[in-house]
């Protein structure tokens, strides 16, 4: 019986966590733009005067979309040591999945640790491995970056949370997200310089 309940847990958590990435993908995927950044934006007010627009006062005010917060998830560091993503909300963040086998992910990665050395304690770099334990192990994560001599920080997602929270099943795929922990944007596939440049002036205008 009690395993019977642990096993629905279980399966509620899942859904859970599927339900909110599919809300999360949705919102987002509307405001997709050929350089792949699909930004979560406010439509344009108008003002009296413009086509279809009425002149008096009574206008309805125009009402931004809701902010999609940034679901929560748990992976480990590079000491083995727990840690989830609510930990480094109060700065903007660039949220990255990869994997050491995928080119695409290597092409953008020289741009994230210029940037990332750039805006050490203003904007946090969090660049997720998708460590499967077969095809990607830690030992091979950890041996890519330090043979390229990377410095960002580097996450391993050993269970695959953080992966499905964030529907991240193509690789590489970003997430910005602002200081207050909602997401400003998303990008499937590689990224090259401007493109970042993009994603960091909607959750850091200073960068």
């Amino acid at each position: 019986m009690q395993k019977k309940t642990s096993f629905l847990v279980l399966v509620l958590v899942l859904a859970a966590l599927i339900g909110g990435a599919y809300v999360l993908y949705g919102r987002l995927s509307a405001g997709a733009g050929a350089d792949n950044l699909s930004v979560q934006t406010p439509p344009p007010a108008q003002t009296p005067g413009e086509t279809g627009a009425p002149q008096d006062s009574a206008a309805p005010e125009e009402t931004e979309p809701p902010k999609v917060e940034a679901p929560d998830f748990t992976v480990v560091d590079a000491d083995g040591t727990e840690v989830k993503l609510s930990d480094y909300v109060g700065k903007p963040i660039v949220l990255n999945f990869w994997a050491s086998w995928c080119s695409p992910c290597k092409s953008e990665m020289p741009e994230f640790n210029a940037a990332w050395e750039e805006l050490e304690g203003e904007v946090q770099f969090l660049m997720v491995n998708m460590t499967d334990g077969a095809r990607e192990t830690v030992e091979s994560a950890r041996e890519y970056v330090e043979g390229e001599g990377f410095t960002f920080p580097v996450l391993f997602d050993t269970k695959s949370e953080a992966a499905i929270a964030y529907s991240a099943y193509s690789l590489p795929t970003t997430y910005f997200i602002d200081a207050e922990g909602y997401v400003t944007a998303r990008a499937v596939g590689a990224i090259d310089g401007e493109t970042l440049q993009k994603g960091l002036d909607l959750i850091h205008p200073q960068a």
